[in-house]
């Protein structure tokens, strides 16, 4: 649920007092629409996105395919624009919305800034922005997805219930609803820790490990057979335990710590990630 919101926010926030930020606005358009032609070993037109030299150079037309601070003189910007059937891009398929043209047309004009891919750039600490209803922030990370809500002219849902937060977390952590005991032990307690306590408990079981090293395993394709019609043992399952116990033991590489955050921020008693917002 959290990635459809994220994208909504994200989209909704590009205004136009906002620059274009390249990895966020501009490569999802590029990778999506161009580089199937424009890309790795094809390149149409000799044309190429994939990389700044390439974009900034000549197709075998001999125009410029994008020339910094200036849209009108660039090819990319008029092939898209353009109500030329045989010249309009992408070719053969769906033209681009407005929102999409006027992103690139705002990026080219602005000077056609490229960033290297996110996995590449250290990650920087980024200054809470600015919030009107501040009592409903209760840690820095509320601050970033109230701004989105805000800028977009949302709110944020009601509160979950106790019992629904303890649910949706057990499940996020363990794989398992939590138990009867479980559940009413957790409304008994009043304190403004118990939250805490409980997400501090599921980290500490076993089945946490077995949770999350599941969804390590499947990346990895494993398999205690070898399947695929010569379904004979293999004695293999060392690794799997040997990864659940990696997990479970916070040690490095694992994402006990990021499972953490996603239990105390995401998964937040306010629920704002799980439920859809309303308009206010």
């Amino acid at each position: 649920m959290a990635r459809p919101l994220l994208v909504l926010l994200v989209a909704a926030g590009v205004g136009a007092a906002e620059p274009v930020d390249f990895n966020r606005d501009v490569r999802p358009i590029l990778n999506e629409k161009c580089m199937g032609c424009h890309g790795g070993v094809k390149h149409a037109g000799g044309i190429s996105v994939q990389y700044r030299e390439d974009i900034l150079g000549k197709g075998e037309s001999g125009e410029p395919c994008v020339v910094p601070g200036k849209p009108e003189r660039s090819e990319l910007i008029r092939r898209i624009l353009t109500d030329d059937h045989d010249d309009r891009m992408p070719k053969e398929k769906p033209a681009l919305t407005k929102a999409e043209t006027d992103i690139l047309t705002r990026w080219v004009k602005e000077g056609a800034k490229w960033d290297d891919h996110w996995s590449f750039v250290p990650p920087k600490p980024a200054p809470a922005p600015a919030v009107r209803t501040k009592a409903w922030v209760s840690n820095p990370i509320d601050n970033f997805i109230l701004a989105r809500l805000e800028q977009a002219g949302l709110r944020p849902s009601a509160p979950a219930d106790k019992a629904t937060l303890l649910r949706r977390v057990t499940l996020d952590l363990t794989g398992l609803p939590p138990t009867s005991e479980e559940t009413a032990a957790f409304l008994a307690d009043s304190s403004p820790q118990a939250y805490e306590k409980a997400v501090d408990r599921l980290l500490a079981s076993p089945r946490f490990g077995e949770r999350w090293a599941a969804m390590w395993l499947d990346l990895a394709r494993y398999g205690d057979s070898k399947a695929l019609g010569h379904d004979s043992t293999r004695h293999i399952w060392p690794y799997r335990d040997w990864v659940i116990r990696a997990f479970n033991q916070d040690m490095p590489g694992t994402s006990s710590s990021s499972a953490r955050w996603r239990a105390t921020s995401c998964l937040s008693p306010r629920g704002t990630w799980w439920r859809p917002v309303s308009t206010g």
